[in-house]
């Protein structure tokens, strides 16, 4: 097969790819609350803000693939059985050469993450592949050592921080444990057949010590030298000490090895929050001191959770840049952050720029629609926290942190027209106050039938609105 025709099978197969990947992290069955007291008021910080945004930016969103794993030679993993894998890796990686940013443009995606109401970030300093979005002195393989190199921005990770601080938005660093392009990890000596590190590391203690400080000291350069971070974002739960691994991680599917992928997490922790003082580290899936907030993946908890976290959730069908993906409707995007705000979680929606720097415009404006409705109804969501009675039917409850205000959510059904009234049981309203409807910021009448709390709605409501919010005093 001449070249040009390999490059098109490669890339069609992948593309289909992007939108099918089954590999998610769970959730970890316990949870340990952190005992620093910085890390504490920061913890209580991040879990006001709600809404956050991760970016998904590599040398995937050249050809508009899946992010990294199609690298990985696992079952659920399809490649064209024409290519082998080697030629793979190495068209993969060739990538580098041609990945040139020219219209990188942080601050399109801040204003766009403002504009949505999302109040964090999380990005890709350097996913599974080992690629790096910020200028590294621990390895070649960098955004700042191919066609970009002679751009002012070319230390990416420093422009996307600086971009979403002047929109004052929590910074999150995402760091891949796992490096598969690091001789290190992936050693060229033996084959890769999964996520995995592929030698023994019993028998090479030597090479696992070499990967453990390169790991250190990355992570200490994103630590000293991009300015405040508040979120140690780390990925890739298989690496970890072999004594934590549980049965909800072999339920991944993925091999686990015989020896423990251990990278010394407590003097990681020790020297972020050194530099980084209240550091939320989340170490995901691997319950602990470094798991300050628990991350499931592409799914909302089925009950209520009375800790920290977060469902992080594709807008679309890719976690990064994929041609013609579909966007979730910004209704979807809504009812999803209203549940989960209800059950004590916060939202991380993903998106992916353009290979050539910039957001695609679907994301811009489905972002624009979201918060055009979290603008008049953030009081809702932003800074609250669960009550015990936070569900019924499509309506769902929140209170102040001074629970003295409680919040009524109901999620209207996409093209129908608005009722006349909305009903609900429990969380009554004290005795003569007044309910708000925070969508217009007027009172709206109400009444006790039996049960049931009625509310009636003013006419010449928009049709369009997703759901409707009501704050109230409640009896005591």
């Amino acid at each position: 097969m001449n070249k040009p025709i390999l490059l098109i099978a490669i890339i069609l197969l992948l593309k289909m790819n992007a939108f099918s990947q089954p590999n998610v992290h769970g959730q970890s069955s316990t949870y340990q609350w952190p005992s620093d007291p910085l890390v504490k008021n920061k913890l209580e910080k991040w879990q006001d803000q709600k809404f956050g945004m991760i970016i998904h930016w590599g040398l995937y969103a050249v050809p508009g693939i899946m992010e990294s794993w199609n690298l990985c030679s696992e079952d659920w993993i399809s490649r064209d059985s024409t290519i082998a894998y080697e030629d793979y890796k190495k068209w993969y990686w060739g990538l580098s050469e041609k990945f040139n940013p020219v219209n990188f443009n942080p601050e399109q995606w801040a204003k766009a993450g403002k504009s949505a109401g999302m109040k964090y970030l999380v990005f890709t300093t350097k996913h599974h592949d080992g690629f790096n979005m910020f200028d590294t002195k621990e390895s070649d393989f960098k955004i700042s050592n191919g066609p970009f190199k002679g751009n002012p921005k070319a230390d990416v990770a420093k422009y996307v921080f600086d971009a979403f601080r002047k929109q004052d938005f929590m910074i999150g660093a995402y760091f891949s444990k796992p490096d598969w392009h690091s001789q290190y990890y992936w050693w060229s000596k033996y084959a890769t057949p999964d996520r995995n590190n592929n030698y023994d590391i019993k028998k090479n203690p030597w090479r696992w010590n070499k990967f453990k400080t390169q790991t250190f000291n990355q992570i200490s350069e994103l630590m000293n030298n991009y300015g405040s971070v508040d979120i140690l974002w780390l990925d890739g739960g298989w690496v970890r000490p072999l004594e934590t691994v549980t049965d909800e991680v072999r339920a991944w599917g993925a091999t686990i090895p015989a020896w423990s992928q251990d990278i010394d997490m407590p003097k990681i922790a020790e020297m972020g929050r050194k530099a980084q003082p209240g550091l939320l580290i989340v170490d995901r899936t691997v319950h602990g001191p470094y798991e300050n907030y628990q991350t499931p993946e592409q799914h909302i908890p089925e009950k209520q959770l009375d800790h920290p976290w977060e469902s992080c959730m594709t807008l679309g069908g890719a976690w990064g840049f994929a041609a013609n993906d579909q966007y979730k409707s910004a209704g979807t995007v809504i009812h999803s952050l209203i549940e989960i705000t209800a059950k004590g979680g916060s939202l991380l929606l993903g998106v992916g720029p353009k290979p050539d720097g910039t957001m695609p415009e679907k994301v811009i404006s489905r972002l624009e629609e979201i918060g055009n409705w979290i603008n008049k109804n953030g009081k809702a969501i932003y800074g609250t926290r669960i009550t015990k009675n936070y569900h019924q039917g499509n309506t769902w409850f929140t209170q102040s942190k001074d629970a003295k205000t409680r919040y009524a959510l109901v999620c209207l059904k996409e093209g129908e027209d608005i009722p006349s009234t909305i009903s609900w049981v429990g969380n009554e309203p004290a005795k003569g106050t007044k309910i708000k409807l925070l969508q217009t910021g007027e009172n709206v009448k109400w009444v006790k039938e039996n049960e049931q709390i009625k509310v009636i709605l003013p006419k010449g409501l928009p049709n369009n609105l997703p759901a409707l919010a009501f704050s109230f005093s409640t009896a005591q």
